[in-house]
């Protein structure tokens, strides 16, 4: 008999929170609020800790450990069951989603304590972390899918918190809507598998598609239910092309951004495509479109980010590009790598939202980094933490993200998952590009880091190129988010500080559970996850046969060898990142305002995020409204609906005020009628029934 871990408890814990906080909360004090909201999720990953616990005990047999409870859906020999599914993977993700969640939810208890709709705001909260936990443990696709559009649902009540501004309500549909668009592609890809397989469960499809070759010399099944796969994950994962909501959803608290951008939403597409590796492992093509469309991603968002100067946007596309990291990872069929960094990004992109949000308070709601400036004297707890992320995002030694950066460059260097359907030119022309995309993160994030906390306070803009193509005129103060301000420059209050410093101890000892044999570790990490992914990431690339220890042994030694040249080589691009921000933002200011001036339109398509959002409005949107405002409104609602409705509304009205003389009151009106009817009745019986 399976040993039953009650893993329907982890999710059902924030949904009682949720509950409760949302049909009683109005009548709760802030305080209870704040309790009902926090507790319940810090249940949840008590719940997942006790969970974790109990899962290295079971034997190697009973894993993974999958607990059904209801059969849910059954038509005609389908069925899909309400049950959960716990692997390396899922506990994996259970514990960075409540875990990281938890944190947030205490720093939320402070930085909305002065907003509206405190009840509200913690209600949405919980519900995120519902469906998102959901998704993460569900043991087939369709439950997968309700997480997934709850998910998406909750985000765009969270987005659009502040429902009164019109930028914030605008984010939230424009979030919900992109995002359809890739669960329709995820949606046509569930319809491919019930087709084919009779069954969206885990244990049934993997066990089926087992059975099918890698398609390498055209596109079969496989690619294209993994490309219908990859089209949702792009929409929730936010890459090319379905990545424009995510910079969007900065007009939601500071909060919600952490929540989303770190640990939750934007991750489930990495999560998915994990989880999808028996599928995608015999799509080869597909692998190479996932591994193209996660480095064209990275870099894209990477320059992008160079030129924002809100803070939460630099943030917002620099999790853009670290998601494509992730997806570059899981392209080479290092799955691990991806979910590795997926729990470092977690981490560190946590802190630096949490830490911009202190930021952002201490200033009274000001997000302008150009108004910014010397923050490190009045502000220091913020600073310190807020430098620990800067340096583990960037990859520097010996922090979270260097140890999981590092390991996504070595795969994508070493990989040969790609090699039956492209060339081995493929890996050099993928790892140059995110070694060039490593570097644009450590200089942006230095950027933000020098603007933010050296040199002075800025009272107003100064970069009158950047002005010229932002949404303010110089001199002109910056909208503020609406979240609450403050007099004064301050540090912010403990509750909100002890969420940095966990944060921060995580950003630094996060990765060291996959130091990589070459620096001497043993990538512990890479071994738990290596049963679901049915091979260890430290495998020795297809072709070579250890016959002769001796030359095995040369073998690893010289990977070893290359292994390390490229830790060098990922270790010198995050540095000189790290010098040429230096250099523009702290020693010579003028330089970037010069640089702008020369490059001219090249620097204003980048400050302008290329125009996607223009062209996306040209291409897609003004046409859809244009034709739904002419055909749909003018000609079908207004032109035929409406016109039938009235029409008929206007007969009944003729033909009730011709009816209702027959009730005029007169005892003699009334026995007219009753004798013309009876006239009518003689004269059916007999001339019509006799016929």
């Amino acid at each position: 008999m399976r040993e039953n871990l009650h893993l329907w408890v982890i999710p059902v814990l924030p949904l009682i929170g949720a509950v409760l906080n949302g049909f009683l909360g109005k009548r709760f004090s802030k305080r209870t609020v704040a309790l009902v909201g926090t507790v319940f999720v810090g249940a949840a990953f008590a719940m997942s800790a006790w969970v974790a616990i109990q899962f290295f005990k079971l034997p190697q047999a009973s894993i993974p450990h999958i607990e059904t409870h209801l059969p849910w859906i059954e038509a005609a020999g389908f069925v899909a069951p309400f049950g959960f599914y716990l692997d390396q993977l899922s506990l994996v993700m259970i514990l960075v989603v409540s875990g990281v969640g938890f944190i947030i939810h205490v720093y939320s208890v402070g930085y909305m304590e002065h907003e509206g709709g405190y009840y509200r705001f913690f209600a949405y909260l919980n519900l995120f972390m519902f469906f998102m936990l959901t998704l993460v443990l569900a043991n087939n696709y369709l439950l997968m899918f309700v997480g997934w559009e709850g998910v998406g649902l909750a985000s765009y009540l969270l987005i659009g918190f502040f429902f009164l501004k019109d930028s914030a309500a605008n984010a939230g549909k424009k979030a919900f809507i992109v995002n359809r668009i890739g669960d329709f592609g995820f949606l046509i890809g569930l319809f491919l598998l019930i087709k084919h397989f009779n069954s969206l469960n885990f244990d049934t499809v993997f066990k089926a598609v087992s059975a099918f070759p890698p398609e390498v010399q055209a596109a079969g099944l496989m690619t294209a239910i993994s490309l219908l796969l990859l089209v949702g994950a792009t929409g929730k994962s936010a890459q090319i092309p379905l990545y424009v909501w995510l910079p969007d959803a900065m007009e939601g608290p500071t909060p919600v951004s952490a929540l989303i951008h770190a640990a939750t939403m934007v991750t489930a597409g990495v999560y998915m495509v994990a989880r999808s590796n028996p599928i995608f492992d015999r799509a080869p093509m597909a692998l190479l479109a996932v591994a193209f469309i996660g480095c064209l991603t990275a870099i894209f968002a990477g320059t992008i980010a160079m030129a924002q100067t809100d803070i939460k946007r630099v943030l917002a596309y620099s999790t853009v590009s670290q998601l494509g990291y992730m997806f570059l990872a899981a392209g080479v069929a290092a799955y691990s790598a991806a979910i590795f960094h997926l729990m470092t990004h977690a981490f560190f992109k946590a802190l630096l939202f949490l830490a911009a949000g202190s930021v952002i308070h201490a200033l009274g709601g000001e997000q302008d980094m150009r108004r910014m400036g010397g923050l490190r004297k009045y502000i220091p707890w913020t600073f310190a933490t807020m430098t620990v992320g800067t340096f583990a995002i960037s990859g520097f030694w010996p922090l979270a993200g260097f140890f999981s950066k590092d390991q996504i460059l070595w795969k994508v260097w070493s990989s040969d998952a790609l090699h039956p359907v492209a060339p081995a030119a493929v890996n050099l022309a993928l790892w140059s590009v995110a070694l060039f995309t490593a570097f644009l993160t450590s200089f942006y994030m230095f950027r933000m880091w020098f603007l933010t906390f050296f040199g002075e306070r800025q009272a107003a803009a100064e970069n009158p190129h950047e002005e010229a193509a932002h949404h303010t005129l110089p001199g002109q103060p910056v909208p503020h988010t609406g979240e609450h301000e403050h007099g004064g420059v301050h540090e912010s209050p403990g509750i909100m500080l002890i969420p940095l410093v966990i944060l921060a101890i995580l950003s630094v000892i996060g990765g060291w559970a996959g130091i990589p044999h070459a620096l001497g570790g043993h990538n512990y990490f890479d071994q738990l996850l290596a049963p679901v992914f049915h091979k260890s990431a430290e495998a020795m690339p297809a072709g070579e046969h250890p016959a002769e220890p001796q030359s095995q042994a040369a073998a690893e030694h010289e990977e070893r060898n290359t292994e390390l040249l490229l830790t060098g080589a990922s270790l010198g691009a995050a540095t000189l990142g790290l010098l040429l921000a230096y250099v523009f933002y702290y020693r010579r200011r003028d330089l970037p305002e010069r640089i702008a001036a020369r490059l001219g339109a090249v620097y204003r398509a980048v400050l302008n995020k290329y125009y996607v959002d223009e062209i996306y409005n040209a291409i897609f949107v003004r046409p859809v409204v244009e034709g739904s405002r002419r055909v749909l409104w003018k000609q079908i609602d207004t032109g035929t609906i409406d016109y039938l409705v009235n029409e008929a509304a206007v007969g009944a009205r003729a033909i009730s005020g011709r009816a209702r003389t027959m009730q005029s009151g007169y005892i003699r009106s009334y026995a007219g009628w009753v004798a013309l009817g009876a006239a009518a009745v003689v004269f059916y019986m007999i001339w019509i029934s006799t016929r």
